[in-house]
């Protein structure tokens, strides 16, 4: 049960050491004071530096996986609520942050995924994951006739989550909600707009 207890304040605290400072940005032995617990017993736990921040990438990843749950799984909204509200509750959490962190997903891909296979494998697998789940969410849009029918779902959900993620990082950047902003008006309204046969109304006639 110790071991076990130790084990997760590991992972606890670096799910917040590693989103604020990145991979690179701390050590084991910052990772361990961090954690208050001593350095050997980080190599017991998880073997290296890299093994760790997957550990870290899941857990961050099975938060992710919560607000989908709530999001894009919650039947009691329309199908394209559902999409929107999963963007809503992001973004409520990085105003919340001050427009700093971003997301880790993003952040390590950028940082570590050209040094550590490791890191950079499992990364594909949230992406794809996170891209199995918007297209399933896109598809529910289609046949409720409230996205475009005329795009792969599979295609429009990578290239959805890419504007998305670059958005995030263009906003650590800027410090401010510029990007997100962006994204929600431009992709949001040209990718997923209304079948051709409900067209938007003329904003020249009254």
């Amino acid at each position: 049960m110790g071991r076990h207890s130790l084990r997760e304040r590991f992972i606890e605290s670096g799910v917040m050491t590693l989103h604020q400072r990145g991979f690179f940005g701390v050590g084991v032995r910052e990772i361990c004071a961090e954690a208050n617990a001593p350095q050997g017993s980080f190599i017991n736990h998880f073997g290296s530096k890299e093994a760790f921040a997957v550990a870290v990438l899941d857990r961050y990843f099975e938060r992710t996986e919560a607000i989908i749950a709530a999001t894009l799984g919650d039947d009691t909204r329309t199908a394209m609520d559902r999409l929107t509200a999963y963007f809503d509750v992001i973004t409520d959490a990085l105003a919340g942050a001050g427009w700093r962190h971003g997301c880790m997903i993003s952040n390590m891909s950028l940082e570590a995924a050209e040094h550590s296979d490791l890191i950079r494998g499992r990364l594909e697998q949230i992406f794809a994951s996170l891209t199995q789940h918007f297209s399933a969410g896109i598809r529910a849009a289609q046949a409720a006739g409230s996205v475009r029918a005329d795009l792969d779902p599979d295609e429009l959900a990578d290239v959805l989550l890419s504007s998305w993620h670059g958005a995030m990082l263009r906003m650590k950047v800027e410090r401010s909600s510029k990007a997100i902003d962006r994204f929600k008006r431009v992709m949001l309204s040209t990718l997923l707009i209304p079948p051709a046969s409900e067209p938007a109304p003329n904003p020249g006639h009254a």
